[in-house]
C-alpha cells in the first residue's frame, strides 16, 4: 500500500483566538499524515497557547504574512506545502484532494475555490469568480499548495507588506503545473462585515489594480492594513 506523503499546514497569526480554533479542529478532521505550523507575528490574545492545546507546533516570527510564512517553510517537514489562513475552513476531504492533485506528474501547486460564510448575493458573485482558472485572482484566502520542490523553486514568498500571495501564485504558475481544484474552501467576510460589503470590495478591487500595474506594495500597503473603525487598537488580521 502506498505511503501518504505529509503535508505542512502552515498558517500564519496575528490575534486570531477568536477563528484558529474551528480551522485547526478542521485539520485535524482530515486523513493522512499531518504536521500543522502556527507562525505568530505578535499576538497578545491567546492565539499561541490556542494553536498549543491543539497540538501545533508554534512558532514566532516578524510580523507580516510572507515573513511568517516563510519562517514555517523553514520548520516544516512535509514535502508538501499548504499555506492556510487562520480563518480558512478546508472542505472535509482538503487533504486527500491535494494529495490526489499533486501525484499527478504534471502538477506541483494549486489553489482551491473560495466561498464565504455569509452568503450574500456580492460575497456569492465574488465567490463565483474564482471558478475561473486564472493565476491573478489566487489570493491566499483560497489556501495555496505546492510541492516543497516547487515553493523552494521559486524563492518562496516575496517578503512584501501585501500581494506575497498573489506574487507567489504568480510564481509558481510560470513554473509550471498549476492546478485549480473544483472545490471551494470558506473563509471568514469578517472584512466585509466589518467595513462594509460594497466598501470593502472597492478597496479590494483598488488594491488589485495596483498589483496588476506593479505599484510597490509598500506605497498601498497602509490602506489594506489600516485599522477597523470600532477597535482602533486591534491589529488587523
Amino acid at each position: 500500500m502506498k505511503t501518504l506523503p505529509l503535508i505542512s499546514v502552515i498558517i500564519p497569526t496575528l490575534n486570531e483566538a477568536d477563528t484558529l480554533g474551528a480551522t485547526l479542529r478542521r485539520l485535524q478532521a482530515q486523513e493522512g499524515p499531518l504536521e500543522t505550523i502556527v507562525v505568530d507575528g505578535g499576538s497578545g490574545d491567546g492565539t499561541q497557547a490556542l494553536a498549543r492545546s491543539r497540538d501545533a507546533a508554534v512558532l514566532q516570527a516578524l510580523k507580516g504574512r510572507g515573513t511568517q510564512m516563510n519562517r514555517g517553510a523553514e520548520a516544516a517537514s512535509g514535502d508538501i506545502f499548504l499555506f492556510l489562513h487562520a480563518d480558512t475552513l478546508l472542505p472535509r476531504n482538503g487533504l486527500s484532494l491535494i494529495r490526489r492533485a499533486l501525484d499527478a506528474p504534471e502538477t506541483t501547486a494549486g489553489t482551491f475555490r473560495l466561498q464565504f460564510d455569509a452568503p450574500t448575493p456580492l460575497l456569492r458573485f465574488y465567490a463565483w469568480c474564482t471558478r475561473w482558472p486564472w493565476v491573478r485572482l489566487c489570493f491566499g484566502d483560497r489556501g495555496q499548495f505546492m510541492q516543497r520542490s516547487a515553493f523552494e523553486a521559486v524563492g518562496g514568498f516575496p517578503e512584501w507588506p501585501l500581494f506575497e500571495d498573489l506574487e507567489l501564485a504568480a510564481r509558481l504558475h510560470a513554473h509550471g503545473g498549476f492546478r485549480f481544484l473544483d472545490t471551494a474552501v470558506t473563509t471568514s467576510a469578517r472584512r466585509f462585515r466589518r467595513h462594509g460589503l460594497l466598501r470593502q470590495q472597492l478597496r479590494n478591487l483598488y488594491l488589485w489594480g495596483h498589483y496588476m500595474l506593479g505599484t510597490d506594495p509598500e506605497r498601498v500597503a497602509p490602506l489594506y492594513h489600516e485599522p477597523p473603525p470600532d477597535t482602533e487598537t486591534r491589529p488587523p488580521s
